[in-house]
């Protein structure tokens, strides 16, 4: 079995629950913890999915919006079946995968 981990972002929903609505709302907050970030970044912090971060920023955003971790980015982990290699069970015949080789003659 494989393991897939799959996770969340959910910073505009509790930034929502909290009463801030745009992006404005959140960068004095975030500047008052000694993260200086661009309208742009913070905006594409805000509507996307970030693929890493910074461990600083993160504890910022955590704070400011006084949750956990779990909250803001829900982890899922699922299992999925390997894929099937074909050796399990019996053995095939010798020759049952292969196709016959064509013989080229010459014609007479």
């Amino acid at each position: 079995m494989q393991r897939r981990i799959e996770h969340g972002w959910r910073l505009r929903e509790l930034m929502a629950a909290r009463g801030m609505n745009t992006i404005s709302d959140l960068i004095p907050h975030l500047s008052d913890r000694g993260i200086h970030l661009s309208d742009s970044q913070i905006y594409r912090l805000v509507g996307g999915t970030p693929e890493r971060m910074n461990l600083n920023l993160l504890g910022a955003i955590l704070d400011t919006l006084d949750c956990s971790f779990e909250e803001l980015c829900p982890i899922t982990v699922q299992a999925t079946p390997d894929r099937a290699t074909g050796t399990s069970g019996t053995a095939p015949a010798a020759g049952a995968f292969r196709p016959v080789r064509a013989r080229i003659r010459k014609p007479q």
